[in-house]
């Protein structure tokens, strides 16, 4: 959960070659393959692959290079994409959805419309509840509409939901713990520097209280996903090298 973002979130986060600190403009929209998961994001500058994004902060992407590519084929956006019934009537449409940056798959879809009536704002339903996607809709399994949350509900736990102030304290926690935390820390062990972390912040005098005990405990909550993301960060940024190279040169 620690990976995962709204689009409405990515949408003009100014993006930077983390290589040479260049910009390289907002990023104006996401994109998904065939498969339905995201693949591309584009900026004013040309796309970027979702595989050579480095991070993602609340107030920037930053990248592992520039990789120009051309404008990818077969790729959609969910953007108001139509929703409809198993019986192809239309219900909704979407708002915004939820992904992992790291992997591109979708966490949840938030669908507004006659299906989201009943519970008064958008409704959270599950990829595991889509039958079928294509360019122009999205068709929900028979039984999707018994699965329905509402967003105040269904989309507790996940980062992406927390406020600004406590996003950067996450961010920001997890930064200093990246050269801190190791493969075979044990769960107390990571829970302990995270603590560590919020206790060397908390002595600045320079955060909300509050706040950083919020971003504390999400932390040592998801000790697992934060130890997993630190430690295949480095795989992560060599694959990201290798396929820049090849792209380059044409050679594996």
């Amino acid at each position: 959960m620690l990976n995962v973002v709204r689009c409405s979130q990515v949408w003009g986060l100014v993006a930077i070659d983390g290589a040479t600190i260049a910009h390289l403009g907002e990023i104006e929209d996401v994109w998904l393959d065939a498969n339905g998961k995201v693949a591309y994001l584009s900026a004013s500058t040309g796309y970027v692959p979702l595989a050579q994004v480095a991070d993602v902060s609340p107030q920037a992407l930053t990248t592992y290079g520039r990789l120009g590519v051309e404008a990818p084929t077969n790729l959609r956006r969910f953007d108001r994409m139509a929703v409809q019934s198993t019986a192809g009537d239309p219900v909704g449409w979407v708002e915004d959805f939820l992904f992992d940056w790291q992997t591109g798959e979708i966490a949840a879809y938030l669908v507004a419309g006659r299906i989201a009536e009943p519970w008064g704002e958008t409704v959270v339903l599950s990829p595991e509840d889509v039958e079928t996607i294509t360019i122009g809709y999205l068709r929900l399994t028979e039984a999707a509409p018994t699965h329905l949350k509402s967003a105040s509900t269904g989309l507790q736990g996940y980062l992406s939901e927390k406020s600004l102030s406590v996003r950067q304290l996450v961010k920001e926690m997890s930064d200093r713990l990246h050269q801190r935390i190791a493969p075979y820390d044990l769960p107390d062990t990571v829970r302990l520097k995270v603590q560590t972390v919020s206790d060397e912040l908390a002595a600045t005098g320079a955060h909300d209280q509050r706040a950083l005990q919020e971003a504390t405990g999400y932390l040592q909550a998801q000790w697992r996903h934060l130890q997993q993301n630190i430690c295949r960060s480095g795989q992560r940024a060599k694959t990201a090298v290798d396929a820049a190279w090849q792209h380059l040169t044409g050679k594996p």
